[in-house]
């Protein structure tokens, strides 16, 4: 392989990075937009979360209160808002996957898809 491959090859790098980092911003404003709902105790208690992983709202019954077991409800509050953030990280994840497509046979690119998804 001459110099010139090589300038070729790095020339071509810099254009696939430079449309993974346009593709990486579209990606963002695509997951801020999307929602998610993680909810526990039957429903009594739901969290609602962006794909970016950010909590936008979080509902619970009004009877609810009602009992008053401020344990039980801040137990539910923690697991129903693991729950959306679990299911923002994972469509964050597919997102990613998708967007990937052909970017796949990049350099470290494997490496780094494990590490997003946890695979």
């Amino acid at each position: 392989m001459g110099l010139f491959d090589k300038i070729g090859d790095m020339a071509s790098m810099v254009r696939q990075a430079q449309q993974f980092g346009g593709k990486m911003e579209e990606l963002a404003e695509s997951l801020k937009a999307r929602r998610v709902t993680g909810t526990a105790g039957g429903g009594l208690v739901e969290v609602e979360a962006s794909g970016l992983q950010e909590v936008l709202a979080c509902k619970i019954e009004p009877g609810f209160f009602a009992g008053g077991d401020r344990e039980l409800i801040e137990d539910l509050i923690r697991v129903a808002t693991n729950d959306a953030l679990a299911k923002a990280k994972q469509l964050h994840a597919e997102a990613m996957q998708q967007m990937m497509g052909g970017m796949a046979n990049m350099p470290g690119m494997s490496e780094a898809m494990a590490k997003l998804t946890g695979q």
